[in-house]
């Protein structure tokens, strides 16, 4: 299945943003499927990953360590929102300025411009997804939007978990499934994960 990465990471972006929009206050430390991270945590984990994926076009580091959120300044309310839409609005405009190329250089490798975009929806879809869940937010990953993102998910997870570790391990889903439970299973996340109670 062909895919439109543009519009991939169009989408994706508006679905982290709306999660992030609707974040009670408080609950900036919750916990999340990212086992041992916060929300605050996965959001400035989110945020550095669009800004490190982007990094090798716009030739600017990310602000901190992705895999270090706890460093980043995004502490939750109306700076979190506008920080996290201005970052988002800097990595959709250096995909575009590439949009025709064939290879692009990412920290995964050169790939078609559309691809990476691909890539960039498929991380900013799924942290949408935990903090969505870990705040009780009724805004689900969509089927669409999953089904859009699976090619991209099979381009990289596997490479990235066995290079990097950075993804758990497959999660089991019903073989009946829809696509953003296959997702999010082949990504490392439980689709039916609930916050812990106290």
């Amino acid at each position: 299945m062909s895919v439109d990465g543009f519009a991939l990471l169009a989408g994706a972006h508006e679905y982290l943003l709306s999660v992030v929009r609707g974040v009670p206050e408080g609950a900036w430390g919750a916990p999340t499927p990212c086992s041992e991270w916060t929300v605050r945590q996965v959001l400035n984990h989110a945020r550095l990953d669009q800004q490190a994926l982007v990094m090798q076009i716009t030739e600017e580091a990310p602000a901190g360590d992705p895999f270090d959120p706890a460093d980043a300044p995004a502490d939750g309310g109306d700076d979190a929102v506008a920080e996290l839409a201005r970052v988002l609005e800097g990595a959709a405009k250096a995909w575009e300025s590439v949009r025709d190329a064939e290879s692009v250089p990412t920290p995964m490798g050169p790939m078609p411009a559309g691809a990476g975009a691909a890539v960039a929806a498929l991380d900013a879809a799924v942290h949408a997804w935990d903090i969505a869940r870990a705040t009780g937010q009724d805004l689900p990953l969509t089927d669409s939007l999953a089904a859009g993102l699976e090619s991209p998910a099979a381009r990289i997870v596997d490479f990235v978990r066995d290079s990097f570790g950075k993804f758990g391990p497959v999660v089991e889903v019903p073989a009946d499934a829809g696509p953003a439970a296959k997702l999010l299973g082949f990504t490392g996340r439980d689709p039916q994960w609930t916050p812990p109670t106290a």
